[in-house]
């Protein structure tokens, strides 16, 4: 299959040839998109993860070992890589505004009936629901992300929407501390319960709130100019000429760079929900007391990702080194892991902490430059769902190996040197991509 070979300078067209009309185009649409759709994935994120925050109660409520709890938090992924193609070819094919409203509206329900959870199988199968039904959701939105943001405008956009993932915790995790320990006892609910039902609330209002705002397409958008519609439609046309569109499954099964960026991803989910499954225990074993000041102090590493990730976004676009800023964070992040076991105290925690934070949040929003860069069409719907529900298989892996392991050895610093070994081993991956296909 012949390679498309497009060179930073091509992509750099986008910017330097701008006119104002174009700089004011791609203003409207960020502003009009980009806020709406981090505040969806922040819900999506925080129903994703806020069990790390009741597992601190519900644990020790229902009699449950770390290994139980890692298993259940990992299956979620199961009923996500089952689903994930299907879903993101479905919302290429039928539009983005009523599947994203389904997504979210289903996992709202679902995540709000873990209050009602009383056995490890009741855990297993409402984690194993929540799966299927946000699956299709993350690369959903970055497949609509390239209906309207060509690649040299896309790092930025990425890092923006990606924001969403510090955001939730910032957010999340005082929220997290303040409603267990305010509303435990509350008509006869534990805090862990009530947690998961009033965090369900404002995805399940979203949700609705999608039908009405989000656009299918550029074309479909009434809050743009013909003008603007004009020039938007042509830079995404003119783009897409330079893209791979694979003709059969065939050649998309046989395309290597494909199965590379698979397994990069694979070793950034690790480390990322390594992290976030487990920061909360980490900060509580660093010897804080309290589910609200481990909810307050667990906030601080993702307000330093949150920091990070515009400025790392914007350089990338700037420089075009798509693998530079994919890569470094991970590294970074790896070696804070590594660090982390050998040192004492609250503060130098927190500090590795959110160096790791950051670090693996960057090269997550950083890594989908790369494959955006060169799949097109049905292509792009396809690729970034397989990429994404395959390497997503980790979140399972991740959480689950970490409880096992801190039961079988006792430590806790065990799982943190498997989220580190695998953060490196992704930032050796990302150096065998192509340059010229990738950094554009």
């Amino acid at each position: 299959m012949k390679t498309p070979t497009v060179t930073p300078a091509a992509g750099a067209a986008y910017h330097s040839g701008a006119t104002d009309l174009e700089t004011r185009a791609y203003a409207k649409v960020t502003r009009r998109l980009v806020p709406f759709l981090m505040l969806c994935y922040l819900g999506a994120y925080l129903d994703r993860v806020n069990v790390g925050f009741a597992k601190l109660q519900m644990l020790s409520d229902l009699q449950w070992s770390d290994t139980v709890y890692g298993l259940g938090a990992g299956i979620f992924f199961i009923g996500y890589f089952i689903f994930e193609v299907p879903s993101n070819m479905i919302l290429h094919r039928f539009g983005a505004r009523r599947w994203l409203a389904r997504i979210m509206i289903t996992w709202a329900m679902i995540s709000a009936s873990f209050a009602f959870v009383s056995s490890p199988t009741m855990f297993y199968v409402l984690r194993f629901l929540l799966g299927i039904a946000e699956a299709g959701f993350a690369p959903g939105v970055i497949l609509y992300i390239t209906y309207w943001f060509p690649s040299a405008r896309r790092a930025k956009v990425m890092g923006l929407f990606f924001m969403a993932i510090p955001l939730a915790s910032i957010v999340g995790a005082p929220l997290s501390g303040w409603i267990m320990e305010a509303f435990a006892g509350v008509q006869g609910l534990r805090g862990w319960q009530w947690l998961f039902a009033l965090e369900a609330v404002p995805s399940l209002i979203l949700g609705v709130t999608i039908l009405f705002y989000l656009d299918d397409s550029i074309a479909a958008a009434k809050w743009l100019s013909p003008e603007e519609k004009a020039v938007l439609e042509r830079n995404i046309a003119s783009e897409n000429d330079g893209k791979v569109a694979h003709q059969t499954i065939r050649d998309f099964l046989a395309d290597r760079r494909l199965w590379l960026l698979t397994a990069i991803y694979f070793c950034i989910v690790m480390g990322q929900y390594g992290l976030t499954f487990w920061l909360p225990t980490i900060v509580r074993n660093a010897g804080v007391n309290g589910v609200e000041m481990v909810g307050l102090l667990a906030a601080i590493p993702y307000t330093v990702a949150l920091v990070c990730l515009p400025l790392v976004g914007r350089n990338s676009d700037r420089t075009r080194a798509r693998r530079l800023h994919c890569g470094v964070p991970m590294l970074a992040a790896a070696a804070a892991l590594f660090a982390l076991p050998f040192t004492d105290g609250v503060g130098t925690a927190l500090a590795l902490l959110s160096v790791a934070a950051a670090g693996a949040i960057c090269g997550t929003s950083q890594f989908w430059a790369l494959p955006t860069a060169f799949l097109g069409g049905m292509a792009a719907a396809a690729g970034i769902a397989t990429i994404n529900c395959i390497a997503n298989l980790a979140g399972f892996f991740s959480p689950a190996l970490v409880g096992w392991l801190n039961d079988f050895t006792g430590k806790q610093g065990a799982g943190v040197m498997l989220t580190s070994a695998m953060l490196l081993i992704g930032a050796c991956l990302v150096t065998l991509l192509p340059k010229q296909v990738v950094d554009r």
